[in-house]
């Protein structure tokens, strides 16, 4: 039965496999808010960014927000990750089980990196001056059962990049359903649609100069005022499908595994392959591999660990996370996350 699970999965990647030959043009750099495309949470993140099926605790209201009206406690997640370039990544993300009504989440986003030097033409070791940039996402989700197997959820948020003194501000919805099935232990279908909003321009004071129209003129206005047009960029919209199912499973281990389809509009289709095996409710291991068949892609190697706690004060439970990510050229990552349901 086991070597028919694998054999039916692999099937499954291969039609993933057609599904990423559609798009000819990469279309990189054509979009802008790309924070919004990082994976969050120790637990993603660990077994290959596979886990829109998944969506089994807080970090859904990233992955796939139906996800949350899974959650029988109230949750408050936290994760933490030292990203590319010295840049700082966090999410924090609260859900909120409300019986009957369905499940409320909330959730911040934030890349953060230090301050920096102002520099000029001709104080190129600094003006004394310092700027900073960064970026944040706030979103309110809701989420219910519409049936036993049949899940849907919807997230509104609010988006804004900063430099300095210019910034750009935006909105956009993610849409994300799981569906389980009768197949091969219970086998879970998911799919989000991820960014889909309302392109946002650049605008503040550094746009903004002086000009004379003639310098060609004794005693024309040096002081007309004028403003760089700055054109309207698209969010990175993206659709993630995926399935999952555990192909092991007895009174104290389990092996799940993950299989993720991403279509973006601003690069190549590519797969992610997850796997976890849990023992006892307690340990967790991980591994995946994300960014399958990517051209010009950089990594893709994951994999990390997570250990859950004895129930404390009221029943609560708190688990901690951590991965481990290759980026080939762009040198390594790490996530931390800790879950807290009470």
């Amino acid at each position: 039965m086991f070597k028919y699970k694998i054999l039916y999965l692999f099937t499954i990647m291969l039609i993933f496999v057609s599904f990423t030959k559609a798009q000819s043009i990469s279309k990189s750099g054509t979009t802008v808010a790309s924070f919004l495309e990082i994976g969050v949470g120790a637990t993603a993140l660990g077994r290959g960014s596979a886990f829109v099926s998944i969506a089994n605790d807080a970090s859904s209201l990233y992955w796939n927000v139906s996800g949350i009206a899974n959650v029988k406690k109230y949750q408050f997640n936290v994760s933490h990750t030292n990203w590319i370039a010295d840049t700082k990544f966090d999410f924090a993300g609260l859900v909120i089980p409300l019986a009957d009504f369905g499940t409320i989440g909330l959730s911040f986003t934030s890349l953060s990196m230090s301050d920096m030097k102002v520099r000029t033409v001709e104080m190129p070791e600094g003006t004394g001056e310092f700027f900073s940039s960064g970026d944040i996402s706030i979103g309110l989700s809701y989420a219910r059962k519409l049936t036993d197997r049949f899940l849907i959820g919807l997230t509104a948020k609010y988006i804004q990049q900063s430099i300095w003194h210019m910034h750009a501000q935006g909105f956009a919805v993610d849409f994300g359903v799981l569906f389980r099935t009768d197949l091969f232990n219970g086998m879970i279908i998911g799919a989000e649609i991820r960014n889909f909003g309302t392109p946002i321009t650049m605008s503040g004071r550094d746009s903004r100069y002086f000009i004379r129209i003639d310098p060609s003129k004794q005693g024309s206005n040096d002081q007309i005022p004028t403003n760089i047009q700055m054109d309207s960029w698209e969010l990175p919209l993206a659709i993630q499908l995926g399935i999952s199912t555990d192909v092991i499973k007895t009174n104290d281990y389990v092996l799940n595994i993950a299989v993720d389809a991403i279509h973006p509009n601003n690069n190549y289709e590519s797969i992610n392959l997850g796997t976890e095996m849990m023992y006892n409710k307690f340990l967790f291991l991980r591994a995946g591999y994300r960014s399958l068949l990517l051209k010009d892609g950089e990594g893709g190697l994951s994999f990390g660990f997570g250990i859950t706690s004895e129930p404390l004060f009221s029943n609560s439970l708190v688990k901690f996370d951590y991965a481990f990510v290759n980026f080939g050229r762009l040198k390594n990552i790490h996530s931390f996350t800790v879950n807290i349901s009470f």
